[in-house]
């Protein structure tokens, strides 16, 4: 058990009867009545981010989750495959518990969070950045960069995003995982 002092972004708690983390938190004391504190909740299996006001001191059953490193694999269809870095098991998981798969590619770095208590793989997340080379986006035209115009760019794993005019086909850039969004170019 915790209280509401002991929020944190990151902490994984009990709620409506499902596993949520708390990505954001503010304490509010106002003039008159009761402090609170306002969260916003992302649930672990869904995905789905809800607002929610707890009352100051009230408590909250903190779920034990562990994050354990695993190297990606392979698609199929039964799902995306991955190895536990430390005892070579393999688990597959479905699309859903992902996030960001379209980033994914072979032979990567990811985290798996377990629930502690039922060893329950319950999500996949990626590390906050990916170097990917492009495999394919439209020529530049020169002198076009007085904007932030940006141009539709395929990525090796065969995601599309949006980068600056002057990057070009076979570069390798930085991705944000987070956002989906580019990043800065990597220098070979």
């Amino acid at each position: 058990m915790a209280s509401t002092a002991d929020f944190k972004n990151g902490l994984c708690i009990e709620f409506n009867n499902d596993l949520y983390t708390i990505v954001e938190f503010q304490h509010v004391k106002p003039g008159k009545g009761p402090a609170f504190v306002r969260t916003k909740l992302k649930n672990i299996n869904t995905g789905k981010v809800v607002d929610n006001t707890f009352t100051a001191g009230v408590k909250v059953t903190t779920a034990r989750i562990e994050r354990r490193p695993h190297q990606y694999l392979y698609k199929d269809d039964i799902g995306y495959h991955f190895m536990d870095s430390n005892t070579f098991e393999q688990v597959s998981l479905p699309e859903n518990q992902i996030s960001g798969p379209s980033l994914l590619k072979e032979g990567q770095e990811v985290e798996i969070i377990y629930h502690d208590e039922t060893e329950t793989p319950l999500s996949v997340e990626l590390p906050p950045f990916v170097v990917l080379s492009i495999t394919y986006t439209e020529p530049g035209l020169k002198g076009d960069t007085a904007t932030n115009a940006t141009k539709p760019a395929t990525l090796e794993t065969g995601a599309e995003i949006q980068v600056p005019l002057f990057i070009d086909q076979g570069e390798t850039i930085k991705v944000d995982t987070r956002t989906n969004s580019y990043s800065e170019r990597v220098k070979p």
